[in-house]
């Protein structure tokens, strides 16, 4: 995945933007956090949270026909939880107080996405690429060995030389 450090400046730049966000963290689809800048809350949590919420509204655009995820917005009585497509293997989660301009809001974490998603999926291409250089450059492994079946041949009755008596 792309670097922590890129991910983490990328997090901090838009709380920079928005000064309204309490909290931001980029998550894998498999709910593992990439980097968080999420104080006071448990931010393997949220991921999981993010990566279920991600499922149901994945669900709901489709069953709706709208079509491919984009993002979700939560809104509580203290504020905001909003969720963005992060390019193809990565969400973006802000918390945001009740107070911020919303429209400044999805402006922002839209571009915020985007940029996670471009750095992760190109890092994701480039293992990928790499994987494949070093497959074609492997040394060819030799084809497993086969084993000719032998003949059977017909064994003589086994016989052994022990003495039997009988008594009458």
């Amino acid at each position: 995945m792309a670097s922590e450090a890129e991910i983490l400046d990328e997090l901090r730049r838009l709380r920079a933007r928005v000064p309204q966000l309490t909290g931001a963290l980029a998550a894998g689809v498999d709910g593992l956090v990439l980097a968080q800048d999420t104080p006071g809350v448990e931010p393997e949590r949220v991921a999981a949270l993010t990566v279920t919420a991600l499922g149901v509204a994945e669900r709901m655009a489709d069953a709706t026909g709208q079509g491919d995820f984009r993002e979700l917005l939560v809104r509580g009585v203290y504020g905001y939880v909003a969720t963005y497509a992060a390019g193809r293997g990565a969400v973006l989660t802000v918390l945001a107080q009740d107070r911020v301009n919303l429209g400044r809001l999805l402006l922002e974490g839209r571009r915020a996405g985007a940029r996670i998603g471009e750095l992760v999926d190109a890092e994701a291409a480039a293992e990928a690429e790499a994987a494949e250089r070093s497959e074609e450059t492997a040394p060819a492994k030799a084809p497993p060995r086969t084993t000719t079946a032998r003949p059977r041949t017909a064994r003589a009755p086994r016989t052994t030389n022990a003495r039997t008596t009988t008594e009458s």
